[in-house]
């Protein structure tokens, strides 16, 4: 199974719908989202009316519109989401720190955000994931991970316009 994995848009809609409209062309089945929209307004970039590629997401730090956000993205929670997709136990979480030690022991997969830098790797069997961020505001680099379950590996990928 692929998946799409965006953290950190900050309702920088340029680089989100450049990062979203990637998704369908890279195949992926969903799109996880590591938290930090901000407003409603860029969440319907990957609202329930994009079914194909079903939106599994969690709320972040910075959520000003909680109420909004939940009526775009009825399923966001706060975290941590626990997720079994391709066969693999998925763990995610705005920020590593959140994550107690109950929570990634049984994940095989652990995704996070908000530090805005990439992590791609394999730690005692578990991969740990951070796509760095889709806004570009800290890097000016827009970039996702495509995640491959099968392989269990993961590829960042940079969003040019």
């Amino acid at each position: 199974m692929k998946l799409g994995i965006i953290s950190d848009t900050h309702d920088r809609l340029p680089t989100f719908r450049r990062a979203v409209a990637l998704f369908p062309r890279l195949s992926v089945d969903a799109i996880l989202h590591a938290g930090d929209y901000i407003a409603p307004i860029a969440s319907k970039l990957i609202g329930p009316d994009r079914p194909a590629m079903q939106p599994h997401c969690i709320y972040g730090n910075n959520g000003r519109g909680r109420p909004g956000l939940k009526a775009v993205l009825p399923n966001i929670v706060d975290g941590p989401l626990n997720l079994k997709l391709g066969g693999r136990k998925i763990v995610m979480h705005h920020f590593i720190d959140w994550l107690k030690p109950a929570d990634i022991a049984p994940a095989d997969i652990i995704i996070t955000g908000h530090t805005h830098n990439v992590i791609n790797e394999t730690k005692d069997g578990k991969l740990y994931l951070k796509p760095r961020e889709c806004c570009g505001w800290l890097t000016d680099r827009c970039t996702v991970a495509l995640l491959d379950t099968d392989a269990m590996k993961a590829d960042i990928v940079e969003v040019h316009e």
